[in-house]
């Protein structure tokens, strides 16, 4: 696919954390505007395959461009712009799967739709995700849950997983993100009296949510969901900060540490005393 410089992008990348930007410019404002409201087309950073981390079985993840959040550790910040990503007709995406759909099913795989914030295109990933179960596909979501009440109950019939990011707690989540986790807290409930699979995931950076008053918090409100499979804790890691200096942004944890091996069994050991499964 090309980009508005004419120069061909491909559509499945190496890693997410390929930067990638200015490929939607070309398109008009009307278009992006249709394109959310109708989902007919949808903007897209990449898709890559072999992910064994992103939902059970080796998978496919697409990741959308597009996100409300400003999360200071975030990997790939060129996602947080939608006209970023390549711009793509849920009919191509769809076909994009079904060269996969064989090897996943034999892996026991799926497809994860992740982002930037995934939500913010909705119809276009529920479009995208109804293709895949058609098809007999395993389907995921990674999503903030901040735009969790856009989802209608038909959208979450066709979402066999949710991967769900609580991120912090309190007045730490606002000051981490920009955002209020109210209506991540709000989507969490919802999902469990649906009792739909959740695997929480918890990115743990030294100084900002190592709190153990703070995690604490977060383990007692997904043990009390019921339907929360497995925690990925995951440890901070550097790999995009590249992309903040090459977009030119201040990057808030330039000097940020990952997490010794002993503070992470810490966090995992927290969430295992509520009997969580901890990965």
């Amino acid at each position: 696919m090309a980009d508005s410089t004419g120069k061909q992008t491909s559509l499945e990348a190496k890693s997410p954390f390929e930067l990638r930007v200015n490929l939607g410019n070309d398109v008009p404002e009307t278009d992006v505007r249709t394109a959310l409201a109708q989902g007919d087309m949808g903007f897209m950073h990449s898709f890559t395959t072999g992910s064994a981390v992103d939902g059970p079985g080796v998978r496919v993840v697409g990741w959308t461009s597009g996100c409300m959040w400003r999360c200071q550790y975030c990997h790939n910040p060129d996602t947080w712009t939608m006209r970023n990503g390549i711009p793509v007709s849920a009919p191509q995406a769809i076909q994009e799967l079904s060269k996969y759909r064989h090897g996943l099913k034999t892996m026991s795989g799926g497809v994860t739709i992740s982002g930037g914030e995934p939500l913010m295109q909705r119809r276009f990933t529920i479009k995208v995700l109804t293709g895949a179960k058609a098809m007999g596909i395993h389907t995921a979501i990674e999503t903030n849950g901040f735009l969790g009440a856009e989802l209608s109950d038909a959208d979450l019939d066709n979402i066999d997983l949710v991967l769900l990011g609580l991120k912090a707690w309190g007045e730490r989540h606002r000051a981490l993100t920009g955002r209020d986790n109210a209506p991540t807290l709000e989507l969490a409930r919802r999902l469990a009296a649906r009792r739909l699979p959740v695997w929480v995931r918890f990115v743990l950076v030294p100084g900002l949510t190592d709190d153990a008053d703070e995690i604490a918090q977060i383990a007692d409100f997904a043990a009390g969901l019921g339907n929360v499979e497995r925690v990925d804790v995951l440890p901070f890691h550097q790999m995009g900060r590249f992309k903040w200096q090459a977009l030119g942004i201040r990057y808030p944890l330039e000097h940020a540490e990952p997490p010794s091996n002993e503070a992470v069994e810490r966090a995992c050991g927290m969430f295992r005393a509520r009997g969580l499964l901890t990965h």
